[in-house]
């Protein structure tokens, strides 16, 4: 399309996840206390883990940038949502919204890297306990968590650039809460080829190469709990690696039904309600997965919290 063929678009328009005005003081109410326990789980965790010297291990350090992550992908959208909500528009400024995918892709893409950080963690405890220490230097570590976040930079940068490349006509209304990649592609009135080659192979990459070494690896972890006599040897091992495959089934069954559900009719609804689950709830129960499941993290939560109670007049 010549340039022009077409007005150029200052603003999107959200529709949120409801048009009905009578809804909006309960989604308010309800996305409000979602984001409050995200914040208050996630920090918490946070706080036990750098309080606690005990947990001052490599599947807490990860754990801790996890929920670091968690913290700010909510607070990329959420936040947004609500200030619309109770301001009664739904008017969005263009680089405001390539900001909010910007972020949101870099949030979700260190999420995945540190899924799989995690598994490869559990993975040498288990099947290579002698050369732990060694293997899980502190060294290797943070390497490993910048390793996740360089490569999820690259993932959101690339999009947002293709995406500034776009060109987008009169048609601005976007039907989701904050600012997605999909449905903004189906906006463009120009040629979407070159970010739906990078979503393929991106996307391939985050949904299907990762979640298979996830697996091979939670294949040779259960292979090698078998051969353990004792049943509690096996009760502990298959402990610390519940809460983990956990939160990356509840991750990857809700960016499935956004990603790879053939569309329908009523996509557009089903899209709404599977980003919910992936960007909002899961952020939210993931402090409960692993502190509710695991001992260490109830014990340390239990003396931050005794400590702050101590501590208060």
């Amino acid at each position: 399309m010549k340039p022009g063929n077409h007005t150029s678009v200052s603003e999107f328009l959200l529709l949120g996840l409801s048009e009905q005005q009578e809804q909006q003081p309960l989604l308010f109410g309800i996305f409000l206390a979602m984001f409050l326990v995200t914040v208050v789980g996630n920090i918490l965790i946070i706080l036990a883990i750098g309080s606690d010297p005990h947990l001052y291990t490599p599947m807490y350090f990860f754990l801790a940038n996890f929920s670091l992550t968690d913290l700010c992908l909510s607070s990329t959208t959420v936040p947004r949502m609500l200030v619309n909500i109770q301001a009664h528009r739904c008017a969005i400024p263009y680089a405001e919204c390539l900001s909010q995918i910007y972020f949101f892709l870099w949030f979700i893409g260190v999420d995945v890297f540190l899924l799989a950080v995690m598994a490869y963690d559990r993975f040498v405890a288990i099947c290579h306990p002698l050369h732990y220490t060694l293997v899980m230097s502190p060294r290797c570590c943070v390497l490993l968590v910048v390793m996740s976040l360089v490569l999820a930079h690259s993932y959101s940068l690339t999009h947002t650039i293709l995406l500034a490349q776009l060109s987008f006509c009169t048609d601005n209304i976007i039907p989701h809460f904050f600012c997605e990649l999909l449905p903004l592609l189906k906006l463009s009135c120009s040629s979407t080829f070159a970010n739906q080659c990078v979503l393929m192979y991106w996307g391939g990459a985050l949904t299907i190469l990762i979640p298979l070494l996830i697996i091979i690896s939670y294949v040779r972890i259960v292979a090698a709990i078998v051969q353990v006599p004792s049943a509690s040897g096996k009760w502990k091992a298959f402990s610390t690696c519940g809460s983990h495959l956990s939160a990356v089934c509840l991750f990857y069954v809700s960016s499935i039904g956004v990603y790879f559900i053939p569309s329908t009719a009523d996509s557009a609804s089903r899209d709404r309600v599977a980003s919910v689950m992936y960007a909002v709830v899961t952020p939210m129960l993931n402090p409960f997965i692993y502190s509710l499941r695991n001992r260490d993290m109830k014990r340390a939560l239990g003396r931050l919290l005794s400590r702050r109670a101590l501590q208060s007049p």
